[in-house]
């Protein structure tokens, strides 16, 4: 187990890195509420799931000889990211429009409302890379022993799924402190329009990168 301290940490920092995942975690906490942003990073651990595992079977090494079905995941990954960057704006837009000059009001529902949907967003924002795969392979590839037997590499699995719930929990229970919620309900409008671009952003730049 201790060989597998350096892949523990690596994969650490790859989570901690802000991304797609950190900015829908981030919007969900602030947006609606903890709960809420809670659920999205665990879409987003369930997203981990799928890639981890897959690479485990070889699904980097498919996507790598079948190129063409990493490009359509590549793509409807790139379509999503810039799906919900629109969106926000949209929102931003309407809300402007219905309140005029005064700053919107935090749309705090009820923690039982759209948590399945946040939960779905981080699903499809994590599962919708493919660069995923990729970075899993060269990951195991370089830090797992190729005699590593199944419980090992069930149990790397469990505990890599379990440092990206436990962070972006962490992450949704920061943001969605009631001082972090009032900041964001004087800058509401402007800060949607910036988590906006970069997704728009990060989408462009899915689709263009191979």
């Amino acid at each position: 187990m201790l060989a597998l301290l350096p892949l523990l940490g690596v994969w650490l920092l790859a989570v901690m890195t802000p991304g797609p995942d950190f900015l829908v975690v981030v919007q969900h906490a602030t947006g609606r509420s903890r709960r809420h942003g809670i659920a999205a990073g665990t879409g987003i651990a369930c997203g981990i799931v799928v890639w981890a595992s897959g690479s485990m079977l070889g699904l980097s090494v498919l996507l790598a000889r079948l190129s063409w079905m990493y490009d359509i995941v590549r793509f409807a990954g790139a379509a999503y990211l810039v799906y919900l960057g629109v969106r926000t704006l949209w929102s931003t837009w309407r809300q402007g429009r219905a309140a005029g000059d005064a700053p919107p009001p935090v749309d705090r529902v009820g923690p039982g409302v759209g948590v399945w949907r946040a939960w779905r967003v981080g699903f499809l924002t994590n599962i919708g890379n493919p660069k995923a795969a990729a970075f899993f392979g060269s990951l195991l590839g370089a830090f797992l022993p190729a005699h590593t037997g199944p419980p090992l590499r069930v149990v790397v699995v469990a505990v890599m799924v379990g440092v990206t719930f436990a962070w972006y929990t962490a992450v949704a229970a920061l943001f969605g402190l009631a001082p972090v919620a009032r900041v964001y309900r004087r800058a509401r409008r402007w800060i949607d329009r910036v988590m906006a671009a970069v997704l728009i952003a990060l989408g462009a730049r899915l689709a263009i990168d191979r």
